[in-house]
């Protein structure tokens, strides 16, 4: 469980009070997700989500995070809307960390999408692009390419314990990625950590996107190849064109891609591939002392990297 922070029923109480939220009626941390402490918190008022912050999250950040939450909300994009204490604030502190409280969205996360799901992911996502093109502020993606030396730094001695030959390809890919990473790509506002269990759904369609801590202002194609990665692999490492070629064509439906675009996407899932192993790797190597977490396994993006290296154009991605 991705419980962190334990809070007290006291502590909880009188966080709540400088809201007006309605009284505890039940509360319970939520085992999705390995960044932030998160309960599903049932008052008297509604159905809402607590967040307590670690690990990378940054304090001086929340303020973006938090008021890009509101820009997308109120311009049509399903995703939590934060809620404001009696002072106006949406952050507080509780259990001696930042801590935010947003609305509940409803919908249920899919642990095995279909191509339908990827195609409403695909719209989805390229709705959020666009709703996000006028927001003000801008936060550099803290996880790209200029991070992934020292983020392998910290772990390069251990990684053959993982696996054998890891830390020579990660190597390896870390040298190649630097020579070819493309820049002057479209950017804008992107979430760069939408994985299924970030995204709900109420049928096929999708109903809500949450978690926005990692959003950045990075390459639109970039978000997409975090999303290929996350969502068109099967459970035995296989890609899978229909789903790839589902997500793309419902993107393109809202915001076709550029040419440049189109011709980086393979480099791009290669380097998203490298940013989740290589967080992964060091989490797997560092797991806080009594964190109620399990670690997420590394050398699925290994494998995942292994099949971006024999991809030769967007086609094989199911690009039409």
């Amino acid at each position: 469980m991705a419980v962190y922070t334990e809070v007290s029923d006291e502590e909880l109480a009188a966080f709540l009070k400088t809201y007006d939220v309605g009284t505890v009626l039940s509360y319970k941390g939520i085992a999705e997700g390995v960044e932030n402490t998160n309960y599903f918190l049932h008052t008297t008022g509604g159905n809402f989500i607590l967040t307590l912050y670690e690990k990378r999250v940054k304090e001086g950040d929340l303020p973006f995070f938090l008021d890009l939450m509101r820009h997308l909300a109120q311009r049509g994009l399903n995703c939590p809307l934060p809620v404001t204490n009696r002072t106006g604030e949406a952050l507080g502190r509780l259990g001696g960390r930042p801590a935010a409280i947003v609305t509940f969205l409803e919908g249920v996360a899919v642990r095995r999408p279909t191509a339908r799901h990827c195609e409403a992911l695909g719209r989805a996502l390229a709705r959020l692009h666009i709703a996000g093109q006028n927001f003000p502020q801008i936060r550099a993606n803290a996880l790209s390419l200029e991070s992934w030396e020292p983020l392998f730094a910290l772990a390069e001695s251990q990684a053959d314990r993982v696996a054998p030959g890891l830390a020579a390809r990660t190597r390896k890919e870390l040298a190649f990625l630097g020579q070819v990473w493309p820049s002057g790509l479209p950017s804008g506002i992107i979430h760069a950590d939408l994985f299924t269990d970030n995204v709900f759904f109420i049928g096929a369609e999708v109903s809500g996107l949450i978690d926005f801590y990692f959003a950045c202002t990075d390459a639109f194609a970039y978000d997409i190849a975090i999303c290929l990665n996350a969502w068109c692999f099967e459970t035995d490492g296989s890609f899978n064109v229909t789903k790839g070629g589902a997500m793309l064509a419902g993107y393109q439906s809202v915001r076709p891609l550029t040419s440049a675009e189109r011709e980086a996407l393979p480099v791009l899932c290669r380097g998203s591939a490298l940013r989740f192993m290589l967080t992964r790797l060091v989490d797997w190597l560092n797991v806080p002392p009594g964190a109620l977490v399990k670690p997420k396994d590394p050398l699925e993006y290994d494998r995942k990297l292994a099949f971006h290296r024999h991809v030769t154009s967007a086609s094989d991605y199911g690009l039409a």
